[in-house]
């Protein structure tokens, strides 16, 4: 297949799209004291003797009142769960209305979260959910994050999605607890059952990002759409049994799965710190 080698960052060279990504780690970290990108969270473990010292807070008073004797509970350091980030690779995400497409966006969303995350501690891995093969395994090294991130900068107008296939063949290669974190329109049909698996052992995250054009899209076949950042005209098929976000919220939300919709024409950055940050405060990652 041909490879169309264009640059979704709305016109900003690398130098500014590396600015752009740095700034929105800096605002999803601003302002929370706990990470959503910890694992299980702080883990009951034993009691013993209280010894002198010892925070009166961390007694265990139901020990203590059997034994007649002062006990403290001990408890695991948080674990850091590795982060993977699924990205949307399709050409459904190449669609805008405006001055940045849902690629160029969930490409600057997702380098926001992995540079987060690693001021955390918490591993990163990239997969691809098109067409192409792209598996990049956790690290915690920013340059390996900065040569994905480049490289996804290029593109294809051909790449169909397939979320579903992706995720299904990750998942038996993860051998502990992750945060899997699907950046996507949610075009897939076949995406939903395999998310629904995934939330059973996994903490997971679906961040959808719908276009305004994409309300009169709805049915329509085959489409011909403009990619605002080049203006290269494409016709993509538009799946006519796409469903709508609410609803999607909420089938997502019956299976314990997080779920953010980012529109195109709007802010996202406070959406996204609050997103993380209420994750953080609900324990949402400590189940």
């Amino acid at each position: 297949m041909q490879q169309h080698c264009l640059e979704a960052c709305d016109r900003l060279d690398s130098r500014q799209f590396l600015i752009a990504v740095k700034k929105l780690a800096n605002d999803l970290g601003y302002g929370s004291d706990r990470s959503p990108f910890l694992g299980a969270g702080i883990e009951y473990v034993q009691s013993r003797r209280y010894e002198i010292g010892d925070p009166i807070k961390s007694i265990d008073w139901r020990v203590t009142a059997r034994t007649g004797q002062f006990h403290v509970k001990e408890y695991e350091s948080p674990k850091r769960m590795p982060v993977y980030l699924l990205i949307d690779t399709s050409a459904s995400m190449t669609i805008a209305s405006g001055q940045l497409s849902k690629y160029a966006q969930a490409l600057q969303i997702a380098g926001g979260i992995a540079f987060a995350a690693l001021e955390r501690i918490s591993p990163v891995g990239v997969v691809g959910v098109g067409e192409r093969d792209l598996v990049i395994k956790p690290s915690l090294s920013k340059d390996r994050i900065l040569q994905w991130l480049h490289r996804l900068r290029y593109y294809r107008m051909d790449e169909t999605t397939r979320l579903g296939d992706k995720l299904n063949n990750l998942l038996p290669s993860l051998a502990s607890r992750a945060l899997i974190i699907t950046i996507s329109d949610l075009h897939d049909p076949e995406a939903m059952s395999v998310l629904k698996l995934a939330a059973q052992k996994h903490d997971c995250i679906t961040l959808q990002l719908v276009d305004p054009a994409e309300k009169t899209l709805r049915g329509a076949g085959f489409v011909r759409v403009r990619e605002a950042e080049t203006g290269v005209s494409s016709i993509v098929r538009n799946n006519p049994g796409i469903k709508e976000p609410e609803s999607l919220a909420d089938e997502l939300s019956r299976a314990g799965i997080d779920h953010l919709c980012l529109w195109t024409n709007e802010p996202m950055v406070h959406k996204l710190r609050n997103f993380f940050k209420s994750r953080s405060l609900l324990g949402r990652n400590a189940r």
